[in-house]
């Protein structure tokens, strides 16, 4: 079933006009990210709390391939913000909520199951599958904000702090769409909501500008439909309502396109209004698809390695089930992760996102590349 585009609706009455000043861009001496599951260091398992045991992220085989233990990191290893951080001299970005923990160098202020949208929109809509947590963007930044007096002394001091500081904001949308799904409501319906969720990511970029940050690095969505955990959930019997190149499911590929089109297009005007920064769109649809077109092209296995998961059980195409999730003790990990592009269901492996740096690093994949001294 074919779901027409909505005309564009960009929410950028929060963005406002601030400092043009130019900015020589050198080399990075710090990281702060904000994001979901794709880019969460660890903070999930510590706002856990007492119910961290019972995450299942928590458990082998987690971490598996370079850290030999998990770690809160939602793969077998590295992440892309890892692969970011390695890439600029810097260390691992450490979880915002750990404790003792300096974070001069940056922190990682990303949380498993955070929205663009306050927790509130979910809750007030009657949305079950919400997380219990406050960690939306807007408490991200609000965590940011109270981090800042640890890291500078004064509103000229933090501007200059700032200024030589990478900012990533990571792939919102993801668990806002996916919670909408979760409830009941079609394609339409979601989609209706895209432009509040690229309003919500505009405007956090357009804070950080204002903070003093020079260089904001924004991912886009991931392709929805190739997520192995939505194709057995969503899954369909009429062949029609998937990709024939792919194996992805159509509808949700297409609402993941719509809100990178509105997202990019808010930056680039975002981008015109602060010349003096860069605002880099980190694409996160287009390596995935190219994965599954050409997944030997990567070192993935040519038969199941883009849409099968490494770590899971059941079998069937996509050895992913409900009763046998990646941790329990009814699944199990693939014997070499790095042939494989989703790890649990969800989630990429290490090796994937090791590809997916390298092109927002080097240019396959941003817009403009993170390496690159271009305004």
């Amino acid at each position: 079933m074919k779901h027409p585009i909505l005309s564009l609706q960009i929410f950028l009455l929060l963005c406002r006009f601030g400092d043009t000043s130019i900015f020589s861009f050198g080399d990075y001496t710090s990281i702060f990210s904000f994001g979901d599951s794709y880019t969460d260091t660890g903070n999930i398992v510590i706002i856990s709390g007492p119910a961290a045991p019972d995450l299942l992220i928590t458990k082998p085989p987690y971490g598996m391939t370079f850290f030999g233990h998990p770690t809160g990191r939602i793969s077998d290893g590295r992440l892309a913000i890892d692969f970011i951080a390695e890439a600029l001299g810097l260390p691992l970005l450490p979880p915002s909520q750990a404790a003792n923990q300096s974070f001069r160098q940056g922190a990682n202020l990303a949380v498993a199951g955070a929205t663009a949208l306050n927790r509130t929109f979910f809750v007030e809509d009657g949305d079950q599958s919400v997380t219990p947590y406050n960690i939306s963007l807007s408490d991200q930044l609000g965590w940011f904000d109270a981090m800042k007096p640890s890291l500078c002394n004064s509103p000229q001091a933090c501007k200059e702090y700032f200024a030589k500081a990478l900012f990533v904001v990571g792939e919102f949308g993801w668990n806002d769409y996916g919670f909408m799904l979760l409830a009941g409501k079609s394609v339409d319906e979601i989609r209706s909501h895209t432009p509040q969720v690229v309003g919500k990511i505009c405007a956090a970029t357009e804070k950080l500008i204002n903070e003093g940050g020079k260089t904001v690095v924004v991912s886009g969505l991931t392709p929805m439909g190739c997520a192995t955990g939505n194709l057995v959930l969503f899954g369909s019997q009429n062949k029609a309502d998937y990709e024939p190149e792919t194996g992805c499911l159509k509808d949700l590929n297409s609402m993941s396109r719509d809100h990178n089109l509105q997202l990019r297009r808010a930056l680039a005007q975002l981008n015109g209004w602060y010349p003096g920064a860069r605002i880099i769109y980190a694409d996160f649809y287009t390596p995935i698809i190219d994965f599954a077109l050409t997944p030997q092209r990567f070192g993935f296995n040519a038969t199941d390695g883009a849409l099968r998961c490494c770590c899971g059980g059941g079998g069937g195409r996509y050895n992913f089930n409900f009763t046998a999730l990646c941790g329990m003790l009814s699944a199990s990990a693939c014997s070499d992760p790095s042939k494989y592009v989703n790890w649990d269901g969800i989630h990429l492996t290490e090796a994937a996102n090791r590809h997916i740096a390298d092109g927002w690093l080097n240019g396959t994949y941003a817009h403009p590349p993170i390496l690159s001294s271009k305004v």
